[in-house]
């Protein structure tokens, strides 16, 4: 029992380093940034955008249908969180039992990024190559 506290103990400073050299690298740029524009933002400025009522209609209805989806998948997700907190809870953890439900929360969170973006990309779909250039516009004067 004495040999097993030095390993873990070493074990235990290995994963901490690794993710203290995680946490330090420098962040990626966002691939996303100036490509793909949030509703909200082309929402905001849909006059100085000259969005015509077809947009608008189709960016409101696209929105709606990904609220809903989205709505779903993230009560999927509560259930599928809480299952996967009462297998880390129990005093001995089946490993397998618990990253099968571990696989089960990373695939919603990946359906939910996806939805994400899927959306924002049939709202850029209908954006014209005019209407973007200015959102990127808007979105660089906000940063500054």
């Amino acid at each position: 029992m004495n040999q097993m506290k030095p390993t873990f103990c070493i074990l235990c400073t290995m994963l901490l380093s690794f993710g203290v050299a995680a946490a330090q690298q420098q962040p990626q740029p966002d691939p996303f940034a100036g490509n793909l524009f949030p509703p909200e933002l082309i929402m905001q400025h849909q006059q100085a955008l000259g969005l015509n009522e077809e947009q608008k209609g189709l960016i409101k209805s696209e929105v709606r249908k990904t609220q809903t989806q989205l709505t779903d998948l993230q009560w999927g997700l509560h259930d599928e969180v809480e299952k996967l907190a009462s297998l880390v809870k129990q005093n001995q953890v089946d490993e397998g039992q618990t990253l099968t439900q571990l696989d089960k929360v990373l695939g919603i969170e990946r359906e939910i990024k996806r939805a994400h973006i899927g959306l924002l990309i049939r709202i850029k779909n209908r954006l014209t190559p005019e209407q973007q250039a200015r959102l990127l516009g808007i979105t660089n004067k906000t940063r500054e």
